[in-house]
């Protein structure tokens, strides 16, 4: 197994964002038969496990945990990508009755860093999946309903820390973020994404499940997932989901060997159309789905309905693009 690992002592309250429900309130919930909630805190290990038949078209847990009715949402996609070349279609199965999830410490001494691993518990399909965030890190509430509902759909989830600790924050000026980000070296992140993958991979192996990832990257996770991939020498992923990528360097196009699904809005600054389209020719059996009207993270933080539509339209995508290229090619 790749490098020391302990389980962190137990959280003050489960990880993922969400609002306490008095008993009253589950009784009058439509979802009468949910709202079963706990901590299961057996040391060293400490789990915790959320029993939701969840409708995987509602946009965030919180919405879930204050049982306000689902929201309805169209997924005929507004992005200019035809339904032949990549299908929108949702799976059959939108119910995850239970996720557990598990806080970690990878790695040694003063290169250990956190993570987390979500893990579907009854509809498991054995894949695993690496997660990258954006610059608020692994602890922000976005990025964490994104990974829960990822794993809603079958898989296993690791998102690391990138930022050991410290990601950006949204309180802090502006002028200090170049400051900010020089502070962590991307050699720094490239060896914790690389202790994350060998982790996985010698869990999964372990298990006899399989020996491929899925990975998937937001914003400055997004850059660092087309470097992953450069330099995956083992083969270790079969395919990749990369949303609006920031800090990319295209020549790298040329050494990455797996189909990439590349997400973007057409107004987005930070990661610019022309430049994934240039990716898309030199890797072969890519995609690029270009939303228009949509501007940077709109597909895990949208910001009015129009947003969430694309969002989880985006989703459902992406959903299907992780199907077909990790678990239909399984080895």
């Amino acid at each position: 197994m790749a490098g020391h690992i302990k389980y962190l002592p137990p959280p003050p309250s489960p990880p993922l964002s969400f609002a306490p429900l008095s008993t009253e309130m589950a009784l009058l919930s439509p979802f009468n038969n949910l709202l079963h909630l706990t901590t299961a805190r057996d040391p060293p290990l400490s789990s915790f496990f959320y029993s939701l038949p969840v409708n995987l078209s509602l946009p965030s847990i919180s919405s879930r945990l204050y049982c306000t009715p689902p929201l309805s949402f169209k997924t005929n996609s507004t992005s200019n990508v035809s339904q032949n070349q990549v299908k929108s279609e949702a799976l059959e199965d939108d119910a995850c009755e239970l996720v557990s999830g598990v806080e970690l410490l990878l790695g040694e001494g003063t290169n250990s860093f956190s993570a987390y691993l979500l893990k579907a518990v009854k509809n498991n399909n054995g894949m695993g999946v690496l997660l990258l965030t954006d610059v608020f890190g692994f602890e922000d509430s976005s990025t964490r309903d994104f990974a829960y509902r990822v794993s809603c759909s079958g898989y296993n989830v690791l998102v690391p820390d990138l930022f050991r600790g410290d990601p950006w924050s949204k309180d802090r000026p502006k002028e200090e973020f170049e400051i900010w980000r020089v502070t962590h070296s991307l050699d720094r992140v490239a060896m914790d994404i690389t202790t994350s993958t060998k982790w996985m991979m010698d869990e999964f192996s372990a298990a006899g499940i399989s020996e491929k990832l899925g990975i998937i990257g937001f914003c400055f996770g997004g850059g660092r997932l087309l470097e992953t991939l450069a330099r995956d020498e083992n083969g270790y992923f079969s395919t990749a989901i990369c949303f609006y990528g920031t800090r990319l360097d295209p020549s790298l196009a040329y050494n990455i060997k797996i189909p990439v699904f590349f997400v973007v809005g057409e107004k987005d600054t930070l990661c610019p159309v022309e430049t994934l389209r240039e990716m898309e020719k030199r890797i072969n059996g890519s995609r690029v789905v270009a939303y228009s009207g949509r501007g940077h993270a709109f597909a895990h933080r949208p910001a009015s309905p129009e947003e969430d539509e694309d969002a989880e339209d985006a989703f459902v995508i992406m959903r299907n693009w992780l199907h077909e290229g990790l678990v239909l090619k399984r080895n």
